[in-house]
C-alpha cells in the first residue's frame, strides 16, 4: 500500500514538473524531469508504469500539446535509466547510458528542428547574444571575452561565434548534469521505497582512463598547429575538447585527494574543500594528470607503511 501511494505521488510530481516548464522555474525543474520517470519505471512493472504515466500524458496533452512533447522527450532517458536500475547494473553504467541517451536526443532534436522546422541556430544565438549584451552596451561595460577585450562597443559577433562554437560542449555538460542529478536523487529515493540500487564507487576509488592523457596531448598540439589557422572545424574540436578534458582531470584530482584523506585519516571535509582551489585555479589539474600518468597513490601508500 505504501509503495502504491508513493508511486501515485511521483506521478503527480511528474505532472507538476512538466507544467513548470512554462514558468520562470523551468531552468531548474528541467533538470528534474527525468527523475520521476526513472523512479516509476524502476518501482513498477511495465503495465503499472504505463497506467501511472498515461493520465499524466493525457492531462499534459489537454493543456497543450507541447507539454506532451516534453513528457515524451524526457521519458526516454528515464526509461533507460529505470531499466538499468531494474537489472541492478553498476551505477557508472547507468550514468554512461543516461548521458549517451540524452546526448543522442539533443542531437536528434537539433537535426529535426533544423531540417523540418527551419530553425536557424545561428540566428537564435545572435538574438540571445544581442538581448544579453544590450544592457552592458548601454552602460558601457568593459571586460574580457575569449582572450579579447570587449569595451563599450561590445563585439557581439565575437560572442556569437564563440557561443556557437561551444554548443557541443554545452550539450555534453547538460546531459551529464541531468544524469548525475537524476541518479543522485533517484538512488536514495528508491532505497527509501525498499528498492536497492547500486551506488557509485567511493570518490577515493575514482580512476579515469589513462588514455585521457594522450587525448589531452593530441588536443594540445592541434591547438598549437591551428593557432594561426582558419580551420574552423579543428578549432571547434579544440574549443570543446579542452574544457571537457580539464573537467575530467579535475575529477581525477578530487579523487586523489579523497584517497589521500582516506589513508592519512584526515577529516572528511578536507578533500571536499580541495574542490574549491581545483575549480578556481585551473593549473591544479596537473594533480589529476600526474595521478593518471604515475602511480602516485601507490607511492603515498608505501610512504604510510
Amino acid at each position: 500500500m505504501k509503495l502504491r501511494w508513493t508511486t501515485a505521488a511521483w506521478s503527480i510530481i511528474y505532472l507538476l514538473l512538466l507544467l513548470s516548464l512554462q514558468t520562470p522555474f523551468s531552468i531548474v525543474t528541467a533538470f528534474l524531469l527525468v527523475l520521476p520517470v526513472a523512479i516509476l519505471f524502476t518501482a513498477l512493472n511495465t503495465q503499472s508504469f504505463i497506467l501511472h504515466i498515461a493520465p499524466v500524458w493525457l492531462i499534459a496533452l489537454l493543456i497543450h500539446p507541447i507539454f506532451l512533447l516534453f513528457a515524451v522527450y524526457f521519458a526516454i532517458p528515464g526509461v533507460v535509466m529505470g531499466y538499468l536500475y531494474r537489472k541492478r547494473k553498476a551505477a557508472m553504467q547507468v550514468l554512461k547510458f543516461g548521458v549517451a541517451t540524452m546526448l543522442v536526443e539533443l542531437l536528434l532534436l537539433l537535426m529535426i528542428s533544423t531540417a523540418f522546422f527551419q530553425m536557424d541556430l545561428s540566428a537564435y544565438v545572435d538574438e540571445i547574444v544581442k538581448m544579453t549584451t544590450a544592457p552592458l552596451t548601454e552602460i558601457g561595460v568593459e571586460g574580457n571575452f575569449g582572450g579579447q577585450l570587449v569595451g563599450p562597443e561590445i563585439d557581439t559577433q565575437l560572442i556569437k561565434d564563440r557561443t556557437l562554437q561551444l554548443v557541443p560542449f554545452a550539450m555534453i555538460i547538460s546531459s551529464f548534469l541531468m544524469t548525475v542529478i537524476t541518479h543522485s536523487l533517484a538512488r536514495p529515493t528508491l532505497n527509501s521505497m525498499g528498492l536497492s540500487v547500486p551506488k557509485l564507487k567511493p570518490a577515493r576509488e575514482w580512476m579515469l582512463p589513462r588514455s585521457l592523457i594522450w587525448y589531452y596531448l593530441i588536443i594540445f598540439f592541434i591547438n598549437i598547429a591551428t593557432v594561426n589557422s582558419d580551420n574552423a572545424f579543428m578549432k571547434t574540436i579544440v574549443a570543446n575538447a579542452t574544457p571537457l578534458l580539464q573537467i575530467c582531470f579535475m575529477i581525477q584530482a578530487l579523487g586523489f585527494f579523497y584517497y589521500l584523506a582516506h589513508i592519512r585519516k584526515w577529516h572528511p571535509i578536507l578533500p571536499l574543500l580541495t574542490a574549491i582551489p581545483i575549480v578556481l585555479f585551473p593549473p591544479a589539474i596537473i594533480i589529476g594528470i600526474l595521478d593518471l600518468a604515475f602511480p602516485l597513490r601507490q607511492a603515498f601508500s608505501k610512504n604510510k607503511r
